[in-house]
Order: C-alpha cells, then sequence, then structure tokens
C-alpha cells in the first residue's frame, strides 16, 4: 500500500522520489503550473505551483511528497497569487494574444483564462527586444519570453546542442542564441529538435504556419489547461509510446499546415 499526503483535504499517493506536483497530477489532482515539465527534472522558476504547507509557502514541482504533509492549493490565497504571478509575467514581456501566432496553443493565456485573470493588474514594461529572423524555417520573438528556460534544457539535454541560454540577472535576464553572431541562422537547431517543442508561449515559432489552425480547433480551445495537464501526466504502468503529449501543443498541426504550405508554393512557382 502505498503512502499518502493530504492534498486540499483529499488522500493522494504517490511514491518516493515523487513531488507533490507529481504525485497530484498523476492521481489526477490539478495544481495549476507553467514552467514545470514531465521530461525534465523540475527546478521552480515560475512559481506558479505554489501551494501551502502550515504556515510556508513552496512550490509544489519541487517539493517532495512526504506521508502526512498537509497541502493547501485550490484556496483563494493560493489563487489570488497565481493570478498575480500570471500578472507579472504579461506585464513583463509583450504578449498582444489576439494577434499572436500561439494564441490557443498558449500555456501563458490558458492559465491566465483558467485562473480568471480579467485584468493586466500592473503597468506592462513593453520591452523593447529584437526579433530573430535570420533563420530560413524558425523565428525567434524574444519579447514574449517567461524565461521558463524549458528551451534551454531541451537543447542541452536532449537535443545535445546547447542552441540558448539565458542570459544576465534580474529585470536585465533574457533569452539568447548560443552563436557568436547571436543569430539563429548560424546554429544547427533542427524543426525536429526537442526545442522547438516545448516553449509554452510564442518565442519560437516556425515559420509560414501561423494561424494554421481555425479558432475552435487550437490545443486549448478544445479543453481547458486543467484538464489538458491531467491528460499529459504520466501514469504507473501506462506504455511509453514515446510521444510526449505535454510538447505538442500545435506541433502536429503545425507539421501538417507547413507541409500543405510548403506544397502550395511549390504548385505556385
Amino acid at each position: 500500500m502505498s503512502e499518502t499526503f493530504q492534498l486540499d483535504n483529499e488522500e493522494v499517493p504517490f511514491t518516493p522520489g515523487q513531488s507533490v506536483l507529481q504525485a497530484a497530477l498523476t492521481a489526477g489532482h490539478y495544481i495549476p503550473h507553467l514552467c514545470y515539465h514531465p521530461e525534465f527534472k523540475p527546478h521552480g522558476s515560475c512559481k506558479v505551483c505554489t501551494v501551502k504547507i502550515g504556515n510556508r509557502t513552496a512550490a509544489s514541482c519541487t517539493l517532495p511528497a512526504q506521508a502526512g504533509l498537509e497541502v493547501e492549493s485550490d484556496s483563494d490565497e493560493m489563487n489570488e497569487l497565481r493570478r498575480t504571478l500570471v500578472q507579472m509575467l504579461f506585464a513583463e514581456g509583450n504578449h498582444f494574444c489576439p494577434s499572436c501566432e500561439k494564441s490557443g496553443n498558449c500555456a501563458l493565456q490558458a492559465l491566465g483564462s483558467d485562473l480568471g485573470v480579467m485584468t493586466a493588474g500592473f503597468r506592462h514594461f513593453y520591452p523593447d527586444r529584437p526579433v530573430d529572423a535570420s533563420h530560413p524555417d524558425i523565428l525567434l520573438d524574444f519579447n514574449r519570453c517567461i524565461l521558463c528556460e524549458l528551451c534551454v534544457r531541451a537543447s542541452c539535454e536532449v537535443d545535445n546542442k546547447c542552441v540558448f541560454a539565458l542570459s544576465g540577472r534580474g529585470i536585465s535576464k533574457h533569452l539568447v542564441v548560443n552563436a557568436a553572431s547571436g543569430q539563429l541562422a548560424d546554429t544547427d537547431i533542427a524543426l525536429t529538435d526537442k526545442a522547438m517543442q516545448v516553449c509554452p508561449v510564442g518565442v519560437i515559432l516556425k515559420k509560414r504556419v501561423g494561424f494554421a489552425v481555425p479558432i475552435g480547433e487550437r490545443r486549448y480551445d478544445q479543453r481547458p489547461i486543467s484538464a489538458q495537464a491531467l491528460d499529459d501526466a504520466p501514469r504507473p504502468g501506462a506504455p511509453d509510446s514515446g510521444h510526449c503529449a505535454a510538447c505538442e501543443g500545435s506541433v502536429a498541426a503545425s507539421a501538417s499546415a507547413l507541409t500543405e504550405t510548403t506544397t502550395t508554393l511549390g504548385n505556385l512557382s
């Protein structure tokens, strides 16, 4: 019989080594999160998954599950904290959802909707970061980066290329390309790389497929992020298909759209 902890007064089983967030998602209990990805070691950068244990708070993605732990997550206090964090992320970047190619497939947008974020909350910074369109197939819009580091870890740990890195500290911290020129065209990134699949917002985009998926058919049009996260959570004993649902978003649709667009352009030439 597995050990358990309490999450919002419900018993949640866990296996040794799991975090509170991992155990909760596996057991079908949603805790809002943003930078967590099931294929990478959690590092608690966004703090959206913060929960309360007694009189202290902690990021549930890095909090080890322990028997007898009493965790509070779905409360007015915690959800208000999460709304504030999401508002800050929106304010720090240029997130114009109606004109963004990632709209409907964006985790930040979906999380804001799920949490009921209806106002800006803070004065927007409107950063002025150059867009990198140097690569023939990939566009980088640094203005939308939320510093989750998923592309950095995917490129280094999975692709073994380390195309991306974070530079600077504090408010000046930003995403950079690891090339002498600073341009993506001077790296060996490929469309099939893991780093291309994990960005939760609209920073890393495939060219020529923007807005290819109609409204109503995009990932978070169909089901809220809270339901999608539970679908994506690894389950004990489930067969490993090699397919990462949490990575997909619009990847499959984009790949199909890219094929169609290439075919169309070929017919026109």
